[in-house]
């Protein structure tokens, strides 16, 4: 048994914390914070990002062409809805969605919701590491591995337990700056 074939299950939880707070608001316009929107259309719900192109025009604005214009009215309201806050501008053409400026309370709000995610990402990462822990404890049972190995590999996956938590931890403290940037 190697930890470093359970690295690629510390990975998935990087990036899929990252891909989770990208729809975080921050002072710049991001894609992501749109593009998953439930917008509903055809008689379904479906992300926004399978209905039209979503660019960055300026740091403050995206604008949203969608490949078939008669969705424009559920678009309008699917962002309305979504509760980000923002509403969009119709010119027949394209949408326009500018980013009004973050209160100090929004902030805040942001920087509660980020911590809660963060914490949600430490726990799946200690998920896997039990997981592994009672893969390890087995094959101590089954006489595959020593004690001292079952004592050794344990202690290398406390070390790549704190060093994927260290990343998360990184990933938060710059979003969290992005969020407080003014």
């Amino acid at each position: 048994m190697n930890i470093n074939d359970f690295k690629g299950d510390f990975d998935k939880g990087v990036e899929f914390f990252k891909h989770d707070i990208t729809g975080l608001r921050t002072g710049r316009a991001s894609t992501a914070m749109v593009e998953d929107i439930s917008i509903e259309a055809y008689g379904t719900y479906q992300p926004l990002k399978s209905l039209g192109s979503i660019s960055v025009s300026d740091p403050k604005t995206l604008v949203i062409e969608p490949w078939d214009k008669s969705v424009f009215g559920a678009l309008e309201k699917g962002i309305r809805d979504s509760g980000l806050g923002i509403n969009p501008v119709n010119d027949g053409k394209v949408l326009r969605l500018s980013m009004p400026e973050l209160t100090s309370e929004r902030r805040h709000e942001l920087t509660k919701i980020l911590h809660q995610k963060t914490e949600q990402a430490k726990v799946a990462m200690r998920k896997v590491r039990e997981e592994v822990r009672e893969l390890i404890s087995e094959e101590e049972k089954s006489k595959s591995i020593s004690e001292d190995e079952k004592f050794r590999l344990q202690d290398e996956l406390e070390k790549l337990v704190k060093e994927y938590g260290e990343k998360i931890g990184q990933v938060a403290t710059e979003k969290e700056k992005e969020i407080n940037t003014i």
